[in-house]
């Protein structure tokens, strides 16, 4: 009797515990399946920053400047399109590379140890390696079958250039690093123009220049208030090297030239729009360089860092700007 009473009560409950069990199991399957696509979101996300993408950006605005000035790829958004997409592949192989070479000395330093995947661990050092040299090798036959011989090269030049030359020869020895070193940076237009057109002109080496004599006064404030991170890593940056007073008066006389270079845009194109933009833009960037020599602190050294971000988007910016302008009003 008792027997069948414990029967009877488990029959009763058997539809619930199913029911339980049920939904046990799809919770789990559900958790599972969140998981999953977790992980492969992390793991997408973490490739993409081997690329740097907020560098990548200003690398992809540059290039798209380039293409708007050119004009030639304008009714064709799909090749328009396609160059970025290169110049991104291209570039972001070179960061990637720069990111496996480093990931070491990114281990050391408290700026970059806690932001980067390879130190932090979340991708192997043989997966980066492999993602870097096929994007990189995808984007140099992507500009050499689809656009042309001279800009595969160029692609080519550029991400062994700043993966091996300047990664490995330059940044490890000489505070000068930065400024060889951006000469790859500053490329992008060129190998833009060179995509739509197949030669050189030369505006995209202007385009180039301003690129090329930004570049040392934008990082060497980021190694200002980074000093004892580059101490930490052994890297001879110029503030470590030579110290701040000549780092500072090395910013303010970029500066000084960065601003002339914007000028001879517009004897090789561009309208007064932009002249009289680039003078007030520049005006600015010159007095923050010099406030930074002449009052130093940390404060000033971010906001130089800062503002030169600014100072190179909204420049571009009116680059584009002006064309538009000057392609309507006829000016």
């Amino acid at each position: 009797m008792l027997l069948f009473s414990a029967s009877a009560g488990y029959s009763a409950f058997q539809p619930e515990i199913k029911l339980k069990w049920t939904r046990l199991r799809t919770s789990i399957l559900q958790g599972n399946h969140e998981y999953k696509e977790n992980f492969m979101f992390e793991t997408v996300k973490n490739y993409l920053m081997l690329t740097k993408p907020t560098i990548m950006l200003l690398v992809i605005i540059t290039g798209a400047t380039a293409l708007f000035m050119e004009g030639s790829m304008l009714s064709d958004p799909f090749g328009f399109a396609l160059v970025l997409f290169s110049l991104y592949l291209t570039g972001g192989s070179a960061n990637a590379l720069n990111q496996y070479f480093e990931r070491h000395i990114d281990a050391r330093m408290t700026r970059t140890s806690g932001r980067r995947p390879l130190p932090q661990q979340k991708i192997s050092a043989f997966g980066a390696l492999v993602f870097s040299v096929a994007i990189g090798i995808v984007g140099v036959l992507i500009f050499g079958f689809v656009f042309n011989l001279l800009t595969a090269l160029l692609s080519l030049a550029t991400i062994l250039f700043y993966s091996l030359f300047y990664t490995l020869l330059l940044k490890p020895n000489t505070p000068h690093n930065i400024v060889i070193g951006g000469i790859a940076g500053a490329m992008a237009p060129v190998g833009a123009w060179t995509a739509a057109t197949g030669h050189f002109e030369t505006a995209p080496w202007i385009l180039f220049l301003i690129v090329f004599l930004w570049t040392p006064p934008h990082f060497w404030a980021l190694a200002l208030f980074y000093k004892e991170d580059y101490v930490k890593a052994r890297l001879p940056m110029m503030p470590v090297i030579r110290g701040e007073a000549l780092t500072l008066r090395q910013i303010f006389i970029y500066s000084i030239f960065l601003v002339i270079s914007t000028v001879l845009l517009f004897f090789s194109g561009a309208g007064w729009l932009y002249l009289v933009t680039s003078l007030v833009l520049g005006a600015r960037f010159i007095f923050k360089a010099h406030k930074a020599m002449v009052t130093r602190g940390e404060k000033n050294f971010r906001s130089l860092f800062g503002y030169s971000i600014v100072y190179l988007f909204a420049l571009f910016f009116m680059i584009v700007v002006d064309g538009l302008v000057r392609k309507n009003l006829f000016l």
